[in-house]
């Protein structure tokens, strides 16, 4: 007779697997810094020796609003014109536009996606300086590319990106400081700040009461932050299924705001900087139209807001506060999941490795 065993309930809860990668974060950060950068540098050199004029940034999913910080990076602190790619102008209707002394980066976190892969093999075809930047460098698209940066984050198994989410932006942010010989010193208080931040969940899961029964959200954000608005409305989607739409506040301002009213929760990201000052009249706006808002930021920021979460960005460079400020939004994601009795480590319908044509 087979003896009958007992569950486990910590293999048995919901969302582990998510939370437990979320919490390896500081500990990868701290390994990109020691470990992979020097890496990174010496990638960034041999590209910047390659003198590329023009920057088009390729992904899908996460890895796109990973992309998009890049581009925030590369046009603000090197002065490079970016784009980001439509892929199927060269997958489906086959075109092949002239890129030399275009540097082509794909960010991807399994680098296995066969539309990336083609639309890097083009790109290289056709003359671009390609760099793919990825958690897997036995990866086709590593394969395919001249230059490859290993976010180094190790193997991730929940659906949720949580971890190769912020290597991603870690390791874009040292390889755009390498263009210019950059060390990227300023990224050495990250992980012991991350690990502030997760030692704080209580705070959010208090914050997620309010969203529990939520219909739709909105997130805004402006400079730097409107990366972290995609990235949190995405993880809002993909694991508590409520409909989170991202504005940059300009936009916002443009007719979605007439959607906002005094049930409406709206989460502004602002950084501490020029994109946080870009962004006060919306907030301004939110507050005149009466909307739930909650900030996640600076404290001056979140004491005029109906809640918020303080972020520490005291000493932290606007440009590197979006590797923080995901965190709290990672966190508030789960909470939600969980309060509203679902899975976060197994969304419906969906599959870690996405394979788009």
């Amino acid at each position: 007779m087979t003896a009958r065993t007992t569950p486990d309930p910590q293999r048995e809860r919901p969302g582990r697997i998510m939370s437990h990668e979320m919490a390896e974060q500081p500990a990868v950060l701290r390994r990109l810094l020691d470990t992979g950068g020097p890496r990174i540098r010496e990638v960034a050199e041999q590209v910047a020796a390659r003198a590329p004029r023009f920057v088009l940034l390729t992904a899908r999913g996460t890895s796109d609003n990973a992309a998009l910080y890049a581009k925030y990076l590369l046009e603000i602190r090197r002065g490079l014109p970016c784009g980001l790619t439509s892929m199927s102008t060269t997958t489906a209707y086959g075109a092949r536009p002239d890129l030399r002394d275009v540097l082509v980066v794909t960010v991807s976190q399994s680098g296995g996606s066969p539309d990336l892969v083609a639309s890097t093999r083009a790109a290289r075809e056709a003359g671009a300086v390609t760099l793919a930047v990825t958690n897997n460098p036995d990866s086709a698209l590593a394969a395919v590319s001249e230059f490859h940066i290993d976010i180094m984050a190790g193997p991730e198994k929940a659906l949720p990106a949580t971890k190769t989410y912020t290597a991603s932006l870690l390791a874009l942010y040292l390889f755009v400081e390498g263009l210019a010989g950059g060390d990227g010193g300023a990224a050495l208080p990250l992980p012991e700040l991350a690990a502030d931040l997760l030692a704080r969940q209580s705070e959010i899961r208090a914050l997620a009461a309010r969203y529990r029964f939520a219909e739709r959200m909105v997130i805004t954000s402006r400079g730097y932050g409107y990366p972290t608005a995609k990235e949190a409305a995405l993880k809002l989607m993909e694991t508590s299924y409520i409909p989170a739409l991202s504005y940059s506040g300009a936009d916002l301002l443009h007719g979605p705001l007439a959607m906002v009213d005094n049930i409406s929760p709206v989460i502004a990201v602002v950084t501490a900087g020029r994109g946080g000052e870009a962004l006060q009249p919306v907030l301004d706006r939110l507050r005149g139209r009466g909307a739930d808002l909650v900030v996640v930021g600076p404290r001056a920021q979140v004491d005029q807001a109906s809640a918020g979460f303080v972020l520490p960005t005291d000493d932290v460079p606007e440009e590197l506060q979006p590797v923080l400020e995901i965190i709290p939004l990672q966190l508030l994601a789960y909470e939600i999941t969980i309060a509203r009795g679902q899975d976060p480590d197994a969304p419906r319908a969906l599959a870690k490795v996405t394979e788009t044509h």
